[in-house]
């Protein structure tokens, strides 16, 4: 099991390059950063991934670039993974995409995952003037524009939304960049089963097992089960060995670590009653705490 830290509604922006470089000090994986293009003010689409249907975080959170952000992370570590989670790649045009997870991707030495849904807020597509129910289909056609522009080769394309004739992207990453797809529904998970991994929602086990069981299924009906494939874990319930011991061995399993953020699926039992974990202090001392107890389970990797 491979652990990384997710960004996910810390708003100290100005913490992020300090926290990379202690995650990569205590051995983390690497980190993530989620993704809004624009941000509405008023969301009346509810959350697909909480009871009330609410976000569990204010409007006001920032969202800065993720791709400039990762590059920035990348400039101060030297192996930490760097990845989205996850990239609305649905609201850009295929170049804006190839030429920014491209460039992270030269800066940093490759180390960057690119992890994309296909979006749940109708208003941010609407402000984009992005027809909101064929975003699924738009998002399956601009990760095959990706895969060809990351080439570096002069290509062509004609599909039902993105059309272009002899251009090149340069430079191209120095390998191609590991497309992770988020999402349960049906669609998402062909989606996810045709790239290189999945991005795990908060479920529970016995759900997550259900999940990456019927992905490495779509896998062997595409001829892929014999390829690598990343499976990046959001549990809501404590990882265990049987837990891991059950899931499909065809897969390289990581988790999705929040150790000082509180969430919807519980609060943050690395963070200690009247410590404030806005403080940059008391997110190392959480990730310390969380990193001891993997080891002591035996579930940090050696």
């Amino acid at each position: 099991m491979k652990f990384w830290i997710s960004l996910v509604n810390t708003v100290e922006i100005d913490q992020f390059i300090d926290i990379a470089r202690k995650a990569e000090e205590l051995g983390y994986e690497g980190i993530t950063v989620p993704d809004h293009l624009v941000y509405p003010a008023q969301i009346d689409t509810p959350y697909p991934y909480t009871p009330d249907g609410k976000v569990w975080w204010p409007h006001t959170n920032p969202w800065p670039d993720p791709w400039v952000t990762l590059t920035a992370m990348g400039m101060a570590t030297r192996e930490l993974k760097l990845g989205t989670n996850i990239y609305l790649a649905a609201l850009r045009d295929p170049f804006t995409v190839a030429r920014a997870t491209s460039a992270a991707a030269c800066f940093t030495g490759g180390r960057v995952r690119c992890g994309v849904a296909a979006g749940w807020i109708r208003e941010e597509f609407d402000i984009m003037g992005i027809d909101f129910p064929s975003r699924g289909r738009r998002l399956d056609e601009l990760l095959q524009c990706l895969r060809q522009l990351h080439t570096g080769e002069v290509v062509s394309h004609e599909g039902e939304f993105f059309s272009y004739r002899d251009v090149i992207l340069s430079p191209p990453p120095p390998a191609p960049v590991p497309i992770w797809v988020g999402g349960a529904s049906p669609p998402a998970l062909r989606r996810a089963a045709a790239q290189d991994g999945w991005l795990g929602l908060p479920l529970p086990h016995a759900e997550l097992k259900s999940v990456t069981d019927r992905i490495f299924a779509l896998r062997r009906e595409q001829g892929l089960l014999e390829q690598p494939y990343d499976v990046l874990l959001s549990p809501v319930e404590p990882l265990t060995k049987d837990f891991l011991a059950s899931l499909n061995p065809a897969g390289s399993y990581h988790s999705s670590v929040l150790p000082w953020t509180p969430s919807p699926w519980g609060r943050a039992p690395w963070v200690e009653e009247g410590e404030d974990h806005s403080q940059l202090a008391i997110k190392f001392r959480s990730m310390e705490r969380f990193r001891d107890a993997m080891h002591r389970q035996g579930l940090w990797p050696s």
